[in-house]
């Protein structure tokens, strides 16, 4: 590459990274962002109390049944397991509603404020836009999902022991262990979100409604959510998008069961790339006229 074509590259790649920045800044200001944080934050404070009042403080025996991310009967033995049953309880519902209200505000809700057009300005393009809310969603989703696991490690150290903990498989580990599993537990809940981010990005496209936008999302996820749960569909439910979700309970196990998870993040990568790839040729077509 020649000084003369990388000149005018250098100012562009400084101005995506601006953009990204910009979009950023403007996501998390957001008085809507900030309540969506705060209602997942509240999630684990709830459950940490319900349990703790329900037992009155008290360490129960045993618990668990042994399988699935069934978690709750042994938050009393120890504080960390408020971790692994806030992500399986905000996973359903409240984390893809989240990031399904973010992602389907992406392009719609610049066109209904009437700033997208100037968002097109050169040196950014249509892809590199596109690409840019993308990456603000996703930023979201793992912010969102880091939220829920710091409150349920908070108030599980607060008002529950620390300390080895016993596997799904029987055996035990290391609180530092523990901590190690979590995190990895956390990550691999943002990463079930790719294919969600992808279509409500998918959807913002089609529309210059913000608030269509998002509602189309949301009732598409509860819709999908619903449909996984119909036995008569049993054949067509490994190819949904949150089939494989609650998977992340197979790092609970020792030796850890991969399979699941292999097919949950393969699956996310599927609706990102077909999603990402609707969204892209919706886009880069669409008339801009807000």
């Amino acid at each position: 590459m020649s000084r003369a074509e990388a000149a005018p590259r250098a100012p562009r790649v400084l101005w995506t990274f601006g953009l990204l920045r910009s979009e950023l800044l403007t996501t998390f200001r957001r008085w809507r962002t900030l309540a969506l944080l705060g209602v997942l934050a509240a999630v684990p404070v709830l459950v940490g109390i319900a349990v703790k009042l329900e037992t009155g403080g008290g360490s129960r025996p045993g618990g668990g049944d042994g399988g699935g991310p069934a978690f709750i009967a042994q938050i009393t033995n120890n504080g960390l397991f408020l971790v692994f049953t806030a992500l399986a309880a905000t996973l359903p519902f409240f984390l893809p509603m989240a990031i399904g209200v973010v992602a389907g505000d992406a392009i719609a809700g610049e066109a209904s404020a009437g700033t997208l057009r100037y968002l097109l300005v050169a040196p950014a393009g249509r892809t590199r836009l596109l690409l840019t809310k993308y990456a603000t969603t996703m930023t979201f989703c793992l912010v969102a999902t880091v939220v829920v696991a710091v409150s349920a490690l908070t108030v599980g150290a607060l008002l529950f022991p620390l300390g080895e903990l016993t596997t799904i498989s029987g055996t035990r580990i290391s609180l530092a262990d523990g901590l190690g599993r979590a995190l990895l537990i956390a990550l691999v809940v943002a990463a079930s979100l790719t294919g969600v981010a992808a279509l409500g990005l998918f959807v913002s496209t089609l529309t210059n409604s913000g608030i269509a936008a998002m509602a189309t999302t949301v009732g598409l996820l509860i819709t999908v959510q619903i449909l996984d749960q119909i036995p008569q569909l049993h054949a067509l439910q490994p190819y949904f998008f949150s089939h494989y979700w609650l998977s992340f309970a197979d790092l609970m196990r020792d030796p850890v069961y991969w399979d699941d998870l292999v097919k949950n993040l393969g699956l996310q990568v599927l609706y990102a790339a077909v999603f990402g790839s609707a969204a892209w040729a919706r886009f880069t077509t669409k008339d801009i006229t807000a």
